[in-house]
Formats: C-alpha cells, sequence, structure tokens
C-alpha cells in the first residue's frame, strides 16, 4: 500500500467514524486550512484553470518540477463545503510524485462518507477537481 493510499484510508476512516453532524464539521475544519495560492498566481488569475463541474467558483492550476506536483486552488470562503474538498485533495495530493497523482483513486470523493451530507452536485464538483488535477499534471510530465 502506497503512502497515500494508506493516508486516504485513515482519512476515510476518520470520516466514517463521525456522525453526519461531525462529518461536516470535518469538511469544514479541512476549509479552514487551504493554501492562499502565491502572489504571482493572484497577480495573474488568467494562469488558473476554471472548475466548471462546480457551482462555486473554483480555479486550479498544477505545476510539475523535479517529478512532484504542487496544486494551487481559489475557492471563495463562501463556499466552505468545496474549500474543504478542495483542501482534502491538496492535502492528499500536494507534494506528491507524478506518479502517485495519477494513479489516486477516482473514488476518494467516494470514499470520505459524506454522499448523505452533501448534494450529489457537490460531489461531482470534488470530481472535476480531481479529473482537472490528473489532466494537467498528464500534461505537464
Amino acid at each position: 500500500m502506497s503512502s497515500l493510499e494508506a493516508q486516504l484510508e485513515a482519512l476515510a476512516a476518520d470520516f466514517a467514524a463521525l456522525t453526519l453532524a461531525e462529518r461536516l464539521d470535518l469538511l469544514l475544519e479541512f476549509s479552514e486550512s487551504l493554501p492562499e495560492v502565491p502572489q504571482n498566481l493572484v497577480d495573474h488569475p488568467d494562469l488558473l484553470e476554471r472548475v466548471v463541474e462546480c457551482q462555486s467558483p473554483v480555479f486550479l492550476l498544477v505545476e510539475v518540477a523535479d517529478n512532484l506536483v504542487t496544486i494551487h486552488f481559489t475557492v471563495p470562503r463562501e463556499a466552505p463545503t468545496t474549500r474543504g474538498f478542495a483542501s482534502i485533495l491538496h492535502t492528499l495530493l500536494n507534494g506528491r510524485s507524478v506518479e502517485e497523482v495519477l494513479t489516486a483513486s477516482d473514488a476518494i470523493p467516494d470514499s470520505l462518507s459524506l454522499s448523505a451530507a452533501v448534494s450529489p452536485l457537490r460531489l461531482r464538483g470534488m470530481r472535476g477537481m480531481l479529473a482537472r488535477i490528473k489532466r494537467q499534471v498528464e500534461a505537464k510530465r
């Protein structure tokens, strides 16, 4: 089992052990830890790709250097659920190797026991974020 798989398994177990309300609280905690984008991206938002699967205005940029992936997200604070999803993906995938990101399970959004807590549209947004991350990594490797 890779370290990414182990981290995802532990995170999924953490979510599964909580009540529905506690899962939402944990998702909101994640939303507060999403890093801000660096100033060069603030000054050039055109470099980020819109995640159209998200109802909220979510943008991302993936950088690949020395086989390591760096992920940048902009998500409005007024969209804490979506920020939480972005933060989870950032926590799991940022700093990983190209191979780890490209082979990450497409079921990450479904593994967090959130389907009863958030709408299918929100989960679709997280799937869209993950797919765009992988596509950008593939294009830049």
